[in-house]
């Protein structure tokens, strides 16, 4: 890890030079879930002006794995050739190119590919486009299985959007993602825009399903509990609204480590990058200790 792993002050970062995380090293992982809102917005929030700062944002923290949510593929191909040495996995939730995208990207110097797919967040969930349970648009998760050059251990990343109308078709959309982690067998790390915050049945669904808030078990918060949909506010604000997560699950063999957690609130000129802060988590996957039994002390005979 770097020197810039250390609590950040209280209230707004936007005058703060330093990256909340920054790169680190094996075996740690620096995680990332950032919902970049469409490129389709207008002035004074049109993607033209904000790419800059989502860059500034992502060059500062240079995060092994980024979630993002909302990203179209021109936009995700422009934060592409924004990032140095970043794979990424895509699908429009419309089929193809079309529409906006759980897209992931990692960092391919350090974390290989193994497997991915895309699932719709309704009754059919392998059918493009489907959508059901009053959901106000399509929804859609994305999921990879990536393999750390470093230390040879395997992780799922699962990318989520929920749906922002439906609180139904949230709670279905868990059911499905909870589904969908129950065969993984390695440490799972789940992430996204849920579209709602720690109050809800679809956070209490997934919680109680055997996903833990980073936000509750790191053992270091490095900004207050900021609500994370900011309505393109500049300054930070403490609030309900804590709507991105990242949530994780051992495997029977390896642990996860939540080292640190925060919200970054970075801004410039007033301009917040997008209307949604981007959540940051320090992990380290950990191999549980075999217990050795009293013939395997002894050695075989």
């Amino acid at each position: 890890m770097n020197d810039a792993l250390i609590a950040a002050p209280e209230g707004s970062r936007k005058d703060w030079g330093r990256p909340l995380l920054g790169p680190v090293d094996p075996p740690f992982l620096h995680v990332m879930t950032y919902n970049l809102k469409s490129a389709s917005g207008r002035a004074p929030h049109s993607w033209w002006k904000r790419r800059p700062l989502v860059k500034a944002v992502l060059e500062n923290e240079l995060p092994s794995i980024i979630c993002t949510q909302e990203g179209r593929f021109r936009q995700l191909l422009e934060l592409r050739e924004d990032l140095d040495g970043y794979d990424w996995v895509h699908l429009g939730r419309g089929g193809g190119s079309r529409s906006e995208a759980t897209a992931i990207f990692w960092d391919s110097s350090r974390l290989f590919p193994l497997e991915y797919d895309h699932l719709w967040l309704s009754r059919r969930p392998n059918v493009i486009g489907s959508r059901n349970w009053g959901s106000g648009t399509v929804r859609m998760l994305t999921w990879v299985h990536l393999e750390d050059r470093a230390t040879g251990r395997r992780l799922y990343v699962v990318d989520n959007h929920f749906d922002h109308r439906s609180e139904k078709a949230r709670r279905k959309g868990a059911r499905i993602l909870l589904d969908t982690i129950e065969r993984f067998l390695d440490p799972v790390v789940v992430a996204g825009d849920f579209n709602c915050g720690p109050d809800s049945a679809t956070y209490r669904a997934l919680t109680g399903g055997g996903l833990e808030d980073a936000w509750e078990t790191a053992a270091e918060r490095l900004t207050p509990d900021w609500a994370t949909f900011n309505r393109w506010r500049a300054q930070p604000t403490e609030g309900p609204t804590r709507m991105d997560w990242i949530l994780a699950r051992p495997s029977a063999d390896c642990a996860v480590e939540v080292h640190q957690v925060g919200v970054n609130a970075y801004t410039e000129g007033d301009v917040a990058p997008s209307d949604h802060w981007p959540v940051q988590a320090l992990l380290r996957l950990e191999p549980r200790r075999e217990r050795t039994s009293h013939r395997g002390a002894l050695g075989s005979r």
